[in-house]
C-alpha cells in the first residue's frame, strides 16, 4: 500500500517529460522532426518542398492538372527538386463529355512539352453520354506525337447511369480512342469504383489508380501503372493544391510506354 503513491508519482512525472518533449518538438524545427518522425512510421517520407508524405521505393513522380490550377509555370515545375523528387511526368486534362476542353489545355499542353515534361492528356468521362461521341471530342482536340504518355480516359462517376450502360460506353471510348491512335488508352478511377463498377471487364487495360494516404501501394488486387496518392502537394509554379502519383516501374519501363 504504501508504494502506490510513489508509483502514481513516477507515472505523472513521465507524462510531464512526455509532454515537455512534445512542447520542445513543437517549437522551431522542431514540426520538421515531428512530420519526419510520423512519415516514416506509415512506409512515407515526409517532403517539405511538395508539403506531402510520399510512399517510399518509387523512382518516377508526376502530377495531375486542370483548369483548377489555374496559370502554370512549367520552367518552375520542371526545376523544382526535394531531396531526390522531381516532377518527371504530368497528366493533363484535355477535355470532358461530349464538347467541353479544359480552358488551360492548349497552354498546358504546349508548355509542358517546352519545359521538357513528358506529358499525358486525359478525358473526363460523363457516364450518361454517348462513349463516341465524347471519343470524339477528345479525339478532335488532342494530337499526341512522340514523347507523349498514351490517352487517359477518367471514370469516376455514375451520373446516375445503370453501371452496365457506364461501363458499355466506356468500351466504346476505350475502343475508338485505340483505332485513332493506335495505342492501349489508360483507364484511371478511384479504387472503390473500379472494384464496384469496372472490374475485371477492363483488367486487359493499363490503370492508374487513386488512393490516398496509404502506405507502399494502392489497396487493389490488379496490376497497376500509375497510382494517385495525395490530392495536397505543392508544386513551384503551381498557385493551388496538386495531385501527386507516382509510376510503378523504372525509367526504362517509363521510357518503353511512351509513344514512338
Amino acid at each position: 500500500m504504501a508504494n502506490k503513491p510513489i508509483v502514481k508519482n513516477r507515472r505523472t512525472w513521465r507524462h510531464l517529460t512526455s509532454q515537455l518533449l512534445l512542447a520542445t518538438l513543437l517549437c522551431g524545427g522542431g514540426w520538421y522532426l515531428l512530420q519526419e518522425w510520423l512519415a516514416e512510421q506509415e512506409g512515407f517520407e515526409h517532403y517539405t518542398g511538395f508539403n506531402i508524405n510520399i510512399p517510399r521505393g518509387y523512382k518516377l513522380h508526376g502530377i495531375d492538372v486542370s483548369k483548377h490550377q489555374g496559370t502554370i509555370k512549367w520552367p518552375a515545375v520542371k526545376n523544382m527538386q526535394d531531396k531526390d523528387v522531381r516532377i518527371g511526368f504530368a497528366f493533363i486534362k484535355a477535355t470532358e463529355g461530349l464538347g467541353n476542353v479544359d480552358r488551360q489545355f492548349r497552354r498546358n499542353w504546349a508548355k509542358a512539352k517546352d519545359a521538357g515534361i513528358p506529358r499525358g492528356a486525359y478525358h473526363f468521362f460523363i457516364a450518361t453520354k454517348s462513349g463516341r461521341a465524347q471519343a470524339l471530342n477528345f479525339i478532335n482536340t488532342v494530337q499526341l506525337a512522340p514523347g507523349d504518355l498514351p490517352p487517359v480516359l477518367d471514370v469516376e462517376q455514375l451520373y446516375r447511369s445503370k453501371p452496365a450502360q457506364m461501363r458499355k460506353e466506356v468500351k466504346a471510348w476505350l475502343q475508338m480512342v485505340e483505332d485513332a491512335y493506335g495505342v492501349k488508352p489508360i483507364l484511371y478511377s478511384y479504387v472503390d469504383f473500379y472494384d464496384k463498377y469496372l472490374g475485371s471487364e477492363f483488367n486487359s487495360y493499363p490503370l492508374w489508380v487513386a488512393h490516398y494516404m496509404q502506405p507502399e501501394r494502392p489497396r487493389i488486387t490488379r496490376n497497376w501503372l500509375f497510382w494517385q496518392h495525395s490530392e495536397t502537394g505543392f508544386v513551384n509554379g503551381i498557385r493551388t493544391n496538386v495531385d501527386f502519383n507516382v509510376f510503378n516501374g523504372d525509367t526504362t519501363a517509363f521510357r518503353k510506354l511512351l509513344i514512338k
